[in-house]
């Protein structure tokens, strides 16, 4: 166990003095909400729908807000090799287990150079931003100067669909949340992220505009609580 701690926090390189994290209880309701095995296949499920895992396999991508790194994990059993994961936190960093190299950094500030990667991933770490449109702006402005012409961005990000206001509905409901502990533990971490979380969902017209302002859309998908988007640098 201490030689695998030792071989995450080698790969760890600070770009920022990082936060120390985490919300314990958000955490702790997040593994009740999805075992680490069923967060990758959630994981590889989304990249094969998006068409990701048929992209050339020497492509540099970069996960950014990759937490523990289990997006990182998946993008490795799809056969991607030149990864890099981006975080905050170096908390989280350390609990990653997998050969990609992990920088420490705020994603409105990137140490990457220009034009240096193929493809930046971000898998609900937007929404997590504390001032909106400045803060999203920011972000996909240094998104879009650390990718190469032609290169891709892929979000995933949560959005007010029907499905999600019925789910949020019924988690407002005890007895259903005392049946069904992952509702519940849903219900928690909505509430434990709760200003960021509404005040993202409350703007679609806002980042929609961004998103298509800085990128060529390529694809947009909203259902079931998600909006699923993959655009292009021209």
């Amino acid at each position: 166990m201490q030689t695998q701690q030792n071989l995450n926090t080698s790969q760890i390189e600070y770009w920022h003095p990082g936060s120390e994290c985490c919300d314990e209880i958000w955490e702790a309701a997040y593994r009740r909400f999805e075992t680490p095995q069923q967060e990758l296949n959630k994981f590889l499920k989304r990249l094969h729908y998006m068409g990701v895992a048929q992209w050339e396999k020497n492509l540099k991508v970069v996960e950014l807000f990759c937490g523990q790194g289990t997006g990182l994990n998946a993008l490795e059993k799809l056969g991607f090799h030149s990864l890099a994961g981006v975080d905050l936190s170096p908390c989280l960093l350390q609990q990653y287990q997998g050969t990609a190299q992990l920088y420490v950094a705020d994603c409105r500030d990137l140490k990457f150079e220009d034009g240096s990667r193929d493809v930046l991933i971000v898998q609900g770490g937007l929404h997590h931003l504390s001032v909106l449109p400045d803060d999203l702006k920011k972000t996909l402005q240094e998104m879009h100067r650390v990718l190469r012409p032609g290169g891709r961005v892929v979000i995933v990000e949560p959005w007010q669909t029907p499905f999600l206001k019925f789910v949020h509905t019924v988690s407002e409901i005890r007895l259903f949340r005392k049946l069904w502990a992952k509702l519940d533990a849903f219900a928690i971490m909505t509430e434990q992220e709760r200003t960021t979380y509404e005040r993202w969902l409350s703007q679609p017209v806002e980042i929609l505009s961004l998103l298509n302002n800085i990128f060529q859309q390529e694809q947009q998908i909203i259902g079931y609580g998600k909006l699923m988007y993959v655009g292009r640098k021209l």
